[in-house]
């Protein structure tokens, strides 16, 4: 006999990026309608621009200098917003608690030596080539050890297991954006089977990376030159990435009953897949998710969050999706976080859930950002939405995260 899966809560939820940190920041640049637009810098990483991360005293979440010291920019900014979260959902410096909470983590590699890089590739855009002998001992004499400590991805987890006292078990995904979402599925789906009654799961990204630019660049997927909304790029399509961290703490309902905790919203559910993205294939992949997902909000205005970064061919494959469901469903409201948020890679599906618990705990999504018409307003009380997560490259992803 197969034992009944649990709910999964959301009790706790801690985001920083380039509009605040926590919530009430950005429900309040979300919602705003005074003509505001997002945080850019344009100049730093001219011509493509991208969402800086905000002003933050770092000793509010990490208070030892010495942990800040030994992290990179991207694991302060993780553990900075693991320590919203669990302050968030009322466990943070619960010892006892804390040991026995379970950690998924989504990360990516850690920073290059850009001065290397910039001396290899200069030597090569003067002809030299990969096997001539300088730079080959400028690779063996002045690349980092390849398992430099910092550079590790785990040690997002080890740090916040360091500085906030989380000593459950640990797992740690790489993999870009489909990493978030199986940190999502996984906490989510532990918590449901009965493995774990309460799991910190979160990622972060450093949009201020030449190294990383350097590479989405080659790949064609980072917006060069004016920034325009995401639905608004079909003629200079691109990513605007953008500096983020998103925690969330998911909890089993007699877990959070038992110690007094309320919900923010239940996270109803996970479908994550990925494919070669020959045409039409990532939209056969989202349709099915949609219907394994979607029964229950039959006719109930429903939102769903967009993670569309404007890269070309991912974008436009899935606006044709998201336009096939509106119009057969009229009481929906599109909106890409991508546009005030800029597009965060690993954490990006972890934000966008932490935005859709936002959105049914009001009861009402935030307004429209775009002029094509893809976007619209939404009348009526806001109990369900979905969350979409299509990488830039590769990885489908959905969530429904229903109000409790």
């Amino acid at each position: 006999m197969s034992q009944k899966r649990r709910d999964v809560w959301i009790t706790g939820i801690g985001i920083i990026s380039s509009l605040g940190e926590g919530m009430e920041p950005h429900r309040a640049a979300l919602n705003d309608t005074s003509g505001r637009g997002p945080v850019l810098d344009r100049d730093a990483l001219a011509p493509y621009p991208y969402h800086p991360m905000c002003e933050v005293d770092l000793s509010a979440q990490i208070p030892r200098r010495g942990d800040q010291r030994q992290m990179e920019p991207w694991q302060r900014y993780g553990v900075y917003a693991a320590g919203m979260a669990l302050e968030n959902a009322g466990v943070k410096d619960n010892a006892d608690l804390l040991a026995t909470m379970d950690m998924v983590v989504a990360a990516g590699g850690g920073e290059r030596d850009i001065s290397v890089d910039e001396a290899v590739m200069t030597k090569l855009a003067e002809g030299a080539s990969l096997g001539d002998r300088a730079i080959l001992e400028q690779l063996n004499g002045d690349l980092r050890p390849t398992l430099f400590l910092a550079q590790l991805p785990n040690l997002l987890a080890g740090n916040i297991s360091i500085v906030h006292g989380v000593t459950g078990t640990s797992r740690t995904f790489m993999g870009e954006e489909a990493c978030g979402a199986d940190a999502a599925r996984i906490g989510h789906a532990r918590i449901a089977a009965g493995q774990s009654e309460i799991c910190l799961v979160g990622g972060s990204f450093n949009a201020a990376r030449p190294d990383m630019l350097l590479v989405l660049a080659f790949a064609e997927a980072a917006l060069r030159g004016e920034w325009k909304p995401v639905w608004e790029r079909e003629a200079n399509p691109g990513a605007v990435f953008g500096s983020m961290g998103a925690f969330l703490v998911m909890e089993s309902p007699e877990h959070a009953k038992a110690r007094g905790a309320r919900p923010l919203a239940k996270l109803t559910g996970i479908e994550a897949d990925r494919c070669a993205r020959k045409p039409g294939e990532a939209g056969e992949i989202a349709h099915r998710q949609w219907q394994a997902l979607s029964p229950s909000t039959e006719g109930k205005p429903l939102a769903i969050l967009s993670g569309a970064s404007g890269a070309g061919a991912a974008t436009a494959e899935e606006r044709a999706f998201l336009t096939s469901i509106c119009d057969v469903r009229p009481d929906t409201a599109v909106r890409a976080t991508g546009t005030m948020l800029g597009h965060g890679m690993e954490p990006q599906f972890l934000l966008n859930l932490a935005l859709a618990a936002l959105t049914v705990s009001d009861g009402n999504i935030f307004p429209p950002r775009d002029a094509t018409g893809l976007e619209k307003p939404l009348s009526g009380e806001v109990r369900h939405a979905i969350v979409t997560g299509w990488g830039h490259w590769r990885g489908e992803a959905m969530a429904l995260v229903e109000a409790v």
